[in-house]
């Protein structure tokens, strides 16, 4: 024990609180670890073992937050990270930093005995880090709505809830399936600029959870292309003429109500003549949970109001 306290002596401040919270939370804290594990692959096809029945779980992104909320295990969850905040009671639980801003410390101190990570956003280093101080990380990889559902069942299978996971699944297919009904005879492809950035304005390019759901809708998506999520001037915007232009935004009203002023400046453009400018709220349509499908149908009812009529 003299040698491990030298040693700690000798490594930074950081150092030395990993590892005393490591001692502690094994020595102090009751074992809540399962006595057999598993061996599998994630979505990232990495070899991972993973408790048989994981108790103490860290959500490191809020997508996968919402998705154990979806599975109704919110009871294994023992930290999350910032902006988890959906449904509300997940704001009650303990923060371990941004999803792209890992706080290492915070993470083993709370003793989990999974992590569940995504690629994008991630930091490799911190999840090396964990995986070297014995706690394992499942990552997942979810790129389109079909992935998200993917991802769903993969989650339900490795936490033990297989049978809610088939229903949350069961249900966004049934509710894609109704949408794609609807739109089925429809023709119409308005023309849309979807607005994620303000200042300097930008919009969701091609392979974008938002592009995504705009060509399912039958809709046009004007930023498609090359980059994901490309900046564009106002002279762009207005010679791309959109018949309909929607702006999510973390700030909503106070926001919407300046842009839609700005964009209302040049009544020549359709989406203004019309009055076609509408705010969403960002996380249904680029956060990857089961709620992409309640972007899909507010989505559907934009663009294509007549075929939604009983829903006004």
């Amino acid at each position: 024990m003299g040698s491990l306290f030298l040693d700690m002596h000798n490594r930074t401040s950081l150092q030395q609180k990993i590892v005393l919270a490591v001692f502690f939370a094994f020595v102090f804290l009751p074992s809540e670890v399962p006595a057999h594990g598993k061996t599998v692959k994630d979505l990232l096809g990495r070899v991972v073992s993973v408790p048989l029945n994981p108790r103490r779980i860290v959500a490191l992104a809020p997508s996968v937050t919402e998705i154990v909320y979806a599975l109704e295990s919110e009871g294994k969850l023992v930290g999350v990270t910032t902006y988890s905040d959906f449904p509300e009671r997940a704001k009650a639980l303990p923060r371990v930093g941004s999803y792209v801003h890992l706080d290492l410390e915070r993470i083993v101190s709370l003793n989990p005995d999974l992590c569940i990570a995504v690629k994008d956003g991630n930091p490799k280093h911190v999840i090396e880090r964990l995986e070297s101080l014995g706690i394992p990380v499942f990552a997942v990889n979810p790129m389109n709505l079909e992935s998200v559902m993917q991802t769903v069942t993969t989650i339900g299978g490795l936490i033990g809830v297989e049978k809610q996971a088939s229903g949350v699944v069961g249900d966004m297919r049934r509710r894609v399936a109704a949408i794609q009904s609807a739109l089925a005879d429809t023709s119409a492809r308005p023309r849309v600029f979807f607005q994620i950035g303000i200042d300097p304005i930008v919009s969701a390019g091609s392979g974008t959870f938002i592009d995504e759901l705009i060509s399912m809708t039958g809709g046009e998506n004007l930023a498609a292309g090359m980059v994901p999520y490309p900046r564009f001037s106002r002279e762009q915007v207005l010679n791309l003429a959109p018949d309909v232009i929607i702006i999510t935004s973390m700030a909503r009203h106070a926001v919407f109500e300046e842009v839609r002023a700005y964009w209302n400046q040049w009544p020549g453009m359709p989406a203004v003549q019309h009055g076609r400018i509408y705010l969403q709220e960002s996380n249904i349509y680029d956060r990857p949970t089961p709620r992409l499908v309640s972007g899909l149908e507010a989505l559907a009812k934009i663009l294509h109001p007549g075929k939604f009529q009983e829903d006004h």
